[in-house]
């Protein structure tokens, strides 16, 4: 089975543009929007057994893609909780590893509105797209994708403002 790392809606009652502290703990709710928290992905990614990330999106017409990082390691806190992933496959684009618009997440540290390990001379977070702030990500200069933004679940060309994607996992 799969552990849910995160899900979110487009239109989430829940607000992803959080601190550092409510990133490494969780928040939300399991049964619905959230994100389980940077400790404890750690704790399940750095032990013996090899974990895949799987990524699912859904667009306004109920079409799924997907994809998987195989293998998976969040790196601890004293490394930022910097992302490891291995090699892609899936229906969806590649939007982590793939650098096809000048955006690697893999290999990046997370960044929250309140503390700034990206590459971007201003804190991806911090930028607003119709209003909303970025939440926090694997940002590198600043985003190929961000499943953590409310209102706009950005993923490439699978899911952007021309596309519209309504869940994310």
């Amino acid at each position: 089975g799969w552990t849910v790392v995160q899900h979110i809606t487009v239109n989430s009652s829940v607000d992803f543009d959080r601190t550092w502290e409510e990133y490494k703990r969780g928040f939300g709710a399991l049964s619905g929007n959230h994100w389980l928290g940077n400790q404890y992905l750690h704790q399940l990614t750095s032990g013996n057994v090899r974990y895949k990330l799987g990524v699912k999106l859904v667009d306004k017409d109920a079409v799924t893609k997907f994809g998987e990082y195989d293998p998976v390691l969040l790196e601890g806190e004293e490394a930022q909780y910097r992302l490891r992933l291995g090699l892609f496959q899936g229906t969806a684009g590649d939007a982590l590893t793939q650098d096809t618009e000048n955006y690697l997440h893999d290999n990046q540290r997370f960044t929250t509105k309140d503390r700034d390990n990206d590459n971007y001379f201003q804190n991806c977070t911090r930028l607003e797209f119709q209003g909303v702030a970025g939440g926090g990500w694997w940002y590198d200069a600043c985003a190929g994708a961000n499943l953590n933004r409310r209102n706009v679940i950005y993923w490439q060309k699978d899911c952007n403002k021309e596309h519209l994607c309504k869940y994310a996992w």
